[in-house]
Formats: structure tokens, C-alpha cells, sequence
């Protein structure tokens, strides 16, 4: 009990420590300043005056919400004493193989960037300047001639990384249900089984109301969508953060999903003016149109480094000419310190059916990011971690799907090598986007990455009686290579609550 306070007065101390850096902090500065001017603000009550003052206005609301955001990217519990570094991931085996990862990633960008003897940062000339921001609704269709430039990775690299994983105490393979694991992911992570995820996604259970299901025996699917919809309205009329994400665990209403994700991720309505920031350096990525502009800035957005704080990974450095070694010499490269790989645009992609204005697209996808995308690259133990994904994705297929796994397995077809792409970007250019839509509302709903894992064994009992006649990699690829039909609510709800445990 004395244990749990004590975490809690940390969580505590380190919130307000955040918030004291932000505008809304500013913001509640100043109004608590111009209240003491109202009559109905007695100096005997100052403070109890005030904080009803804050709950009457609608500040109270948004410090909550403030304070929720924070919340939901708090690191894991761990102790006090405990070292940077292991806020970042406390096994030190996934750090050490993410630092190596970080080295070839950076190896390729330098040799990619000496073979073509290109800089890898230069302040754009006063004219090129200019020219970019003359040009800055025209990206899509103005763009160089990249054709020399080749990706930095590819997913499937990556994946061969985590297969070669390894966790020296468990060499010998001391456990017996990690001995028995004969999937590619070999590090005995804890991961969830049905049971777990029944418990845990209890919302989208076969008897609860749900958009994206077409039939319910329980309730007419119209009459549900028009009292979900009106609890919506009421939900953002309250503008309670904490509500919004439990409201879209059954799905978000198409005309309400924009502002909700937003009242989620606590992004306001205030415009942030994105432009001008990306402007001034020498580095091209090839987009269309927003998703060039949103790109472009994310690549020089320097506030994306505080993500690290709780990301396994660590910002690339670079030292000016000269200065190699020279801490005070050394800057981020790219700006932000994420380095995209091929398909990295796809996490921006769906959110251009949401958001048409830029600057509020770039803040929603900017939050979706540091929330949630960067675990899909990077090597960590945490729950929603890639790796975790790929051994959740395995152990639900070889338990509860064990012919199917093993069949796969003996023709070298391993299902992981399928599946990875569809986890590693979140579904996006796989699925339609109307599902796609409806799985994110699902990932914002339970601030987990948890589902994708899910959703990929979902889609291989979906096709289980097609997979098992096959004979090749190449012929099991070809059964699951269009996913553009598949429903996703029928499939997730068939898989936890119709599947026998």
C-alpha cells in the first residue's frame, strides 16, 4: 500500500513538473490572475474560490484532460532509483540489440548519402527558401528527382533483426513453454492469451453494440448507431477526454471520428503554423501533396524528441565538420531523431480522410506517433512493442490454431513473414480504409497496440481452410495478399469470443 502511494506521488510530481512547461499551464496562470478582479472571489477562500471558478469556466476540464494525455504515454511503473535507460527499456539485452540496430540504420543513411555525395544537412540558400514556400501546395506534383535515392530499410529487414533476438540467460531454453515456442520471435516475453484478451477488449464481446457490424441479435444495428451517435455529440459536448476513448471502443461515427480522435490525443483547435519550419534544410522525401508537407515537417519538428524519454530508441547524432566527438558540437539528425523507413508514410495516409486542414493533420498524426507508431520500429519489451506483437501474433496462431501453424511452418511458409508488414504499419494501404478507421478507433480506445496482433491471427483463421491446401511461401502469400475486403469487427469478435479456450 505505502509502495503504491509513494508511485503515485511520483506520477504526480512528474505530471506537474511537465505541465509546468506548457501553454495550458500559462493559460491557467493568467486566468487564475485576471479571477481575483470577480466579486464572487473571497480572500478567506481563495483557493477553494478559484478551483470553482476553474470547474464553472471549463479549465478544470481541460487540466484534466491535460493531465489524462499525460497519462496515457506515462512510462511503466519502475523504481524510483531506477537509471534513465531504464525508463527507455529496462532489459538490457533489447537495448543493447536496438543500439545495434540504430548503428546499421545510420551506416546505410551515411553510405547512401557519400555515394551520392549529398550532405546530409545544409541550410537551404535565402532563394530555395523562398522557392519551397512558393511552392508549399504544389509538393505533391513539384518534386525532384529522387530515383537515386533507395530506402533506408525496409520492414522486412527490420524483422530479420528481431528473429536473430536472443536473450543470453535463456540460451539453454530453462523454460518449458518458451522451449516449446517454434515460432521466429525467440525471447520469452509475457504475452496475453485469449482468455487475457477477452478480459481485456470485454467492449467488443458478441453481445455488446457495435459499429462495423452489420447484424446484432440483440439490437437492430440502426437503432444502436443512432444512440451511439447521440451519446457521441454528448460526449464531445462534455469535451472529457477520458469519455471519448471509452466511447470509441465500440466505434467511432463516421461524422464524429475527427473530433473525438482529437479530444482523445487532447489536441485543441488552436492552428499551429507548420510551414515555416521545414523551410531551411537540405533533405527530401517523396510525398503527395499533405502527406509531403505533414513529412517535411515532422522530419525538422524538434519537439518529437521528448518521445524518447519513454522510446527504446535513442535520436541519431551528428557532429558539425570538424567537431567529431565534441558533445557541444552534436545535433539531432534528422531534426526530430526518427529516421522513416519504407512505408512510413502510410501511418499519415488514412488520417488525410480525417483532417483537411494541415496544421491540425500534422498535430493528430504527431500525437499518433509519439503515442503509439514509433513502438512498430523500435526493439522493447513494452506490451505494445513490435516484438511483443510478433510473439502475441505467434503464440495465439500455434495455440489456438495448431494444424494451421504447423502446416505453415513445415512447407517454410512461417506466418510471421507474412503477417509482420500488415503490424508494422498498423494495417494502413492493407485493409480498407473504412476498417482501417474503425480498428485505429479500437488502438486510441485502448491506448494499446495490442489489437493488430490480434486482427493478423484473426485474418489467418479467416483463410485457415485456403492455407491449408497451400504448399509454398509464395502460394500462402497469394491467399492473404489482398485484405482489401475483409471486415474487421466480425473477424476480431469471431476470434476472442467464438473461439474455443
Amino acid at each position: 500500500m505505502f509502495q503504491e502511494e509513494s508511485d503515485l506521488s511520483l506520477i504526480i510530481a512528474q505530471i506537474v513538473q511537465k505541465l509546468k512547461g506548457s501553454n495550458l499551464y500559462a493559460q491557467l496562470e493568467r486566468q487564475a490572475w485576471a479571477s481575483l478582479q470577480r466579486p464572487e472571489i473571497k480572500l478567506e477562500s481563495l483557493k477553494e474560490d478559484i478551483k470553482e471558478f476553474f470547474k464553472i469556466s471549463g479549465w478544470e476540464k481541460k487540466l484534466q484532460n491535460a493531465v489524462y494525455s499525460e497519462l496515457s504515454v506515462f512510462p511503466l511503473p519502475s523504481h524510483p532509483a531506477a537509471p534513465p535507460e531504464h525508463l527507455k527499456e529496462p532489459l538490457v539485452y533489447m537495448r543493447k540489440a536496438q543500439g545495434s540496430w540504430e548503428k546499421r540504420i545510420l551506416k546505410s543513411l551515411n553510405s547512401m548519402c557519400t555515394e551520392l555525395s549529398i550532405p546530409l544537412a545544409r541550410k537551404r540558400p535565402v532563394g530555395e527558401q523562398k522557392e519551397l514556400l512558393n511552392k508549399w501546395n504544389e509538393m505533391g506534383t513539384d518534386e525532384p528527382d529522387l530515383s537515386h535515392f533507395r530506402p533506408v530499410y525496409a520492414p522486412k529487414d527490420f524483422l530479420e533483426v528481431l528473429i536473430n533476438l536472443r536473450n543470453p540467460n535463456y540460451e539453454n531454453g530453462d523454460s518449458l513453454s518458451f522451449r516449446t515456442h517454434l515460432g521466429l520471435i525467440q525471447v520469452p516475453l509475457r504475452v496475453k492469451d485469449i482468455p487475457e484478451l477477452k478480459e481485456c477488449f470485454v467492449e467488443l464481446g458478441l453481445n455488446t453494440g457495435q459499429l462495423g457490424i452489420d447484424d446484432s441479435t440483440q439490437v437492430p444495428p440502426e437503432l444502436f448507431e443512432n444512440e451511439h451517435v447521440r451519446i457521441g455529440q454528448k460526449v464531445l459536448a462534455e469535451q472529457d477526454s477520458a469519455a471519448a476513448q471509452q466511447y470509441v471502443r465500440q466505434g467511432s461515427p463516421t461524422a464524429l471520428r475527427a473530433e473525438l480522435w482529437a479530444l482523445i490525443l487532447n489536441i485543441s483547435s488552436q492552428p499551429e503554423d507548420v510551414k515555416l519550419t521545414a523551410s531551411n534544410d537540405d533533405y527530401y522525401f517523396v510525398f503527395e501533396d499533405y502527406l509531403y508537407q505533414v513529412l517535411l515537417c515532422f522530419s525538422r519538428d524538434t519537439t518529437v524528441l521528448s518521445h524518447f524519454a519513454y522510446n527504446s530508441a535513442s535520436p541519431p547524432k551528428s557532429y558539425i565538420r570538424g567537431k567529431l566527438g565534441l558533445e557541444e558540437y552534436a545535433v539531432f539528425y534528422p531534426p526530430n531523431g526518427v529516421i522513416p523507413f519504407h512505408g512510413f508514410s502510410m501511418y499519415v495516409a488514412p488520417l488525410c480522410f480525417l483532417y483537411h486542414e494541415p496544421s491540425k493533420l500534422y498535430q493528430i498524426f504527431r500525437e499518433m506517433y509519439v503515442r503509439f507508431f514509433f513502438r512498430l520500429h523500435s526493439i522493447s519489451s513494452h506490451p505494445s512493442g513490435i516484438v511483443s506483437l510478433c510473439l502475441l501474433f505467434e503464440t495465439l496462431l500455434q495455440t489456438y490454431l495448431p494444424q494451421l501453424f504447423y502446416h505453415l511452418r513445415e512447407i517454410g511458409a512461417q506466418p510471421l513473414r507474412i503477417s509482420f508488414k500488415w503490424m508494422v504499419r498498423a494495417f494502413s494501404g492493407y485493409l480498407a480504409t473504412d476498417q482501417l478507421l474503425l480498428l485505429w478507433d479500437r488502438i486510441l480506445g485502448y491506448n494499446s497496440l495490442e489489437i493488430l496482433a490480434v486482427l493478423a491471427a484473426a485474418v489467418f483463421a479467416f483463410r485457415a481452410v485456403n492455407l491449408m491446401e497451400v504448399t509454398s511461401l509464395a502460394a500462402a502469400e497469394a491467399v492473404l495478399a489482398d485484405l482489401s475486403t475483409l471486415k474487421v469487427m466480425p473477424l476480431l469478435q469471431i476470434f476472442l469470443f467464438a473461439t474455443v479456450t
